[in-house]
């Protein structure tokens, strides 16, 4: 093991003894939201959650960390690592993956999902999992079709064979959250999780002004529709909710290059850094709990991450999973 990993053992270590009394954060800010939000259809029944899509784990087959600067190579060896794609997707299976789309920006920047990544991993769906069918789905902030346009990741996704599903008014169902307090009644990107066995998810590793960091857990924003902005003022209780209300396959997150500042949106390249460093999990809470070192944060940092802990949807303690590591 080299001295790249000695490091992060010593981040493993850390993380479980990060502490869980942390308060939220409720300060109002100028916020980012997409002026014509798709709107609930009513007639339809509110659900109170959605299926659960995960797969059996436990200590040893949960996380992988690879090292490495070819996204492809590393999503490749984190997902072996695991069990290999089969492990997650069987023959037949329809495969929802949720990218970060949010914004209309070139994926040099940093600011939405590597669109090549997100290609390779609809492509190891279909040649390892022998999956049916495949569709990449968000609902951005900016305009869906720019977004998916200038992020590379529509024609990418769909040169590998992926259907896209852009956010439509009818394509929304409203939610109320059990044993939630924020999703009430609120309309939610459904349609694209109606009919499909198993989700994945996959988020860059970046700053963010508000919640501190925009990972794998923050990269479920994208099923809220409406004025979703009003959520930023309890930042922290809704993205524990969206962990709640999302249970993956698993998860995917990409510190290859990660924004170290001003984000979400960043803008220059100045506010990026390379840490050549590929997370896959079955638990988001440890995915991120993880990804947090890559932007120089503490677990108390994050306090999602310990109010998602208490909700029991996962583990900060990522050395306890005795996760997978290794260099390419």
């Amino acid at each position: 093991m080299n001295a790249k990993n000695f490091d992060r053992r010593a981040f493993l270590i850390r993380t479980g003894k990060a502490g869980a009394a942390i308060s939220a954060a409720t300060a109002a800010s100028l916020l980012l939201f997409d002026p014509n939000p798709p709107q609930p259809d009513l007639a339809q029944n509110t659900l109170t959650g959605l299926p659960d899509f995960s797969v059996p784990h436990g200590i040893g087959d949960t996380l992988s960390i690879v090292h490495g600067k070819d996204r492809k190579q590393t999503v490749n060896t984190a997902i072996k690592l695991l069990g290999g794609m089969e492990r997650f997707i069987k023959p037949g299976d329809t495969v929802a993956i949720k990218p970060n789309v949010a914004f209309a920006s070139p994926p040099s920047l940093g600011a939405t999902t590597n669109n090549e990544l997100v290609a390779e991993v609809v492509r190891l769906c279909y040649r390892e999992g022998k999956a049916k069918k495949v569709v990449v789905f968000d609902n951005p902030i900016n305009d869906p079709a720019g977004c998916f346009a200038l992020s590379g990741i529509g024609p990418a996704a769909e040169s590998a064979g992926a259907e896209i599903v852009m956010p439509r008014a009818h394509l929304f169902v409203d939610m109320t959250l059990a044993g939630g307090t924020l999703i009430h009644n609120w309309p939610v990107f459904y349609a694209p999780l109606e009919n499909i066995d198993k989700l994945i998810g996959i988020a860059p590793v970046k700053h963010h002004s508000r919640s501190g960091a925009s990972m794998t857990m923050k990269n479920w924003y994208g099923l809220l529709g409406g004025r979703r902005n009003i959520f930023h003022q309890d930042i922290n209780t809704i993205i524990s909710e969206l962990a709640r209300m999302v249970t993956p396959t698993m998860v995917i997150l990409d510190g290859t290059q990660v924004m170290m500042s001003n984000g979400p949106t960043g803008g220059s390249f100045s506010d990026l850094r390379r840490a050549d460093t590929v997370i896959v999990s079955c638990d988001q809470v440890a995915a991120d709990a993880y990804g947090a070192s890559l932007l120089d944060l503490q677990i108390s940092d994050l306090p999602y991450l310990a109010l998602a802990e208490r909700a029991g949807l996962g583990t900060c303690d990522v050395a306890s999973l005795q996760p997978a590591v290794t260099t390419i």
